[in-house]
């Protein structure tokens, strides 16, 4: 009897692990999705009101949730300080410091930076252009995950269920 209600535990475990896998992939995608909607509340602004970035951000940071609101904040902050450091480097500190919990990807948060480089520029036509660049990647990377998402949600359960009978098995 112990047996059985040990087996039976196990096997909900493991599933249960990989449901959790599958929701962490569903979390991760909506990150991104959230990323996007600030990159184009922020690319909006720009193009539409010609405000300086500072007070960009802080007109988006009203419109976001946590912790893309203190990021926003945060680097307005630094921004009118008026520090002798970079646009660039602002950005992307803001990213790591910030956005960390996010726990993204290493090429995410390369392609975030290096929309960073974009950023601050004098010339608002390229810099528009450059932005766009940088959403239609971050596009791509979107479209790449959703593609994957069924299946891999579908594999994590499938080893879930796998691995928990393959755990009884062994200890029984």
């Amino acid at each position: 009897m112990y047996r059985l209600i040990g087996g039976v535990l196990i096997v909900m475990s493991t599933t249960g692990a990989g449901f959790l896998y599958g929701r962490e992939l569903q979390r991760y995608l909506e990150n991104l999705l959230e990323i996007r909607e600030i990159l184009y509340l922020i690319k909006g602004e720009m193009e539409y009101s010609g405000m300086p970035l500072g007070e960009i951000f802080v007109r988006t940071a009203r419109k976001v949730k946590e912790p893309y609101r203190t990021w926003l904040r945060a680097m307005h902050r630094r921004m009118s300080r008026r520090e002798d450091v970079s646009f660039r480097k602002i950005w992307n500190d803001g990213i790591d410091t910030y956005l960390e919990e996010l726990h993204l990807k290493k090429k995410h948060v390369i392609l975030l930076k290096e929309l960073g480089m974009s950023l601050g520029q004098n010339d608002r036509k390229s810099e528009g252009k450059h932005f766009q660049l940088h959403l239609d990647r971050l596009e791509q990377e979107i479209e790449i995950m959703r593609e994957e998402l069924a299946s891999k949600k579908r594999i994590g359960n499938c080893l879930g269920v796998m691995s928990g009978i393959f755990l009884v098995i062994i200890l029984s």
